[in-house]
């Protein structure tokens, strides 16, 4: 990561569930999912974070979802909005991104206004709101 003062973590054990909680409270997609649905959806998945150095405070947050043969699913991502606007955004994406268990799979996402984010990780919209990339048919 380029900016000194946040690191990007990878794995759920250094996430603490409220902080997850909170980053997720200000999407439009998660913002009334239970907490035990958030913590079955973080055992479940693959979570990477970034985490603001000066306190340790957790401001952004992805899951990915995968088979690690053919497919992975990069959803939940988000950066807290007093953050953002400082790359945070594509810096944790670029991380998930250049992970070698993703390497030759098919990567799908879903978002409404995010286009442009994802597109130069080689994301195509295939109609408003599903994005792919690899896929070869």
């Amino acid at each position: 990561m380029e900016n000194p003062a946040y690191k990007i973590i990878d794995g759920s054990e250094g996430m603490i569930l409220p902080e997850v909680m909170r980053l997720l409270k200000q999407t439009c997609w998660a913002a009334d999912r239970s907490r035990e649905q958030v913590a079955s959806s973080m055992r479940n998945s693959r979570c990477y974070g970034v985490i603001w150095k000066e306190d340790r405070t957790l401001v952004g947050f992805a899951r990915v979802i995968s088979d690690f043969s053919t497919t992975y699913y990069l959803c939940d991502v988000v950066i807290d909005a007093t953050h953002r606007g400082q790359g945070l955004g594509t810096a944790l994406v670029s991380y998930i991104e250049s992970q070698p268990m993703y390497q030759g799979l098919r990567g799908m996402l879903i978002t409404r206004d995010a286009h442009g984010l994802y597109a130069p990780f080689g994301y195509e919209v295939l109609n408003d709101r599903f994005m792919v990339k690899g896929l070869n048919c």
